[in-house]
């Protein structure tokens, strides 16, 4: 099994540092994911993540914690669990937990924080332009405790925890998604279900649609007689997709909106699985 990360390197300025963040280059995103399923394809094993205790919170990230997070949040699930290899999904994902913006720097436990922070002063950054890069890419924004209900400190402790706990526990928690048939967490309990029930996801080939499409990741799965299409809407905006006309009518193996939108466009962050059997 290869761990690569060169995805995650993607809202990266070329040749600076990790902190100094770029718009997600979304085309080279696709390309890149798309080359590690083909290239590993009969020879080796992806690892399949967005999240670990050293990257932002994917939602916060690449998605939208602010208007769209369930939809965004089941899209980037949706994307993942969708090619082949082993998912991993960080403590939270599977509630769509987000980053944390602490006022103060003194708040933040992370040692590479705190250094970057020194040596950015004396290079003459503000102190808000460090915090804006501290919120973007910081590790702590992985590393809150976990958000397992609404009572105090998310019930992770009835002590003291080691670094604040984010102050939305009280709408993101795992008694509350578990408690919602909708949640996030019963959508990856979904996705989940479909890889251990259907040998495409595990052995199909991949093959990527609509490479330069600056909106929709789309690719096809493919075993035998079945195809199987995956296909997202990275944006808050409405987009049209020709190949939803192409594919209507075919089974709906999993879909991140309760309802059927308009036939040939996806809605924000709207993504899907659809069969195909020939």
């Amino acid at each position: 099994m290869v761990f690569q990360f060169e995805h995650m390197m993607l809202d990266q300025q070329p040749g600076k540092e990790k902190w100094d963040v770029c718009p997600l280059p979304f085309v080279a995103l696709k390309q890149n994911l798309a080359k590690w399923q083909t290239k590993l394809h009969g020879c080796g094993w992806n690892s399949l993540f967005w999240n670990n205790h050293d990257l932002p919170r994917i939602v916060s990230r690449w998605g939208n914690d602010r208007e769209y997070r369930i939809e965004s949040a089941k899209m980037l699930a949706t994307i993942l669990h969708g090619m082949q290899g082993t998912p991993y999904i960080y403590q939270g994902e599977e509630l769509g937990m987000t980053n944390i913006r602490y006022e103060s720097i003194d708040e933040y436990q992370d040692i590479e924080i705190h250094g970057m922070y020194r040596e950015r002063l004396k290079k003459g950054y503000s102190h808000e332009e460090i915090m804006e890069s501290i919120y973007a890419k910081g590790r702590d924004n992985a590393r809150t405790p976990m958000q397992w209900d609404d009572t105090a400190s998310a019930g992770f402790t009835t002590g003291t925890p080691w670094i604040a706990v984010n102050p939305n526990y009280v709408e993101i928690n795992a008694e509350r998604e578990r408690n919602d048939p909708s949640s996030i967490f019963h959508y990856y309990q979904k996705l989940i279900r479909l890889r251990k029930e259907h040998e495409i996801l595990a052995e199909g080939e991949f093959e990527l649609l609509l490479e330069e499409d600056p909106a929709i990741f789309a690719y096809i799965r493919r075993l035998g007689e079945k195809e199987w299409l995956v296909v997202a809407n990275f944006t808050d905006k409405e987009t049209d997709c020709e190949l939803l006309r192409e594919w209507q009518g075919k089974k709906k193996m999993i879909h991140n909106y309760p309802d059927d939108g308009e036939a040939g466009t996806l809605r924000p962050y709207e993504s899907m699985i659809l069969e195909w059997e020939k």
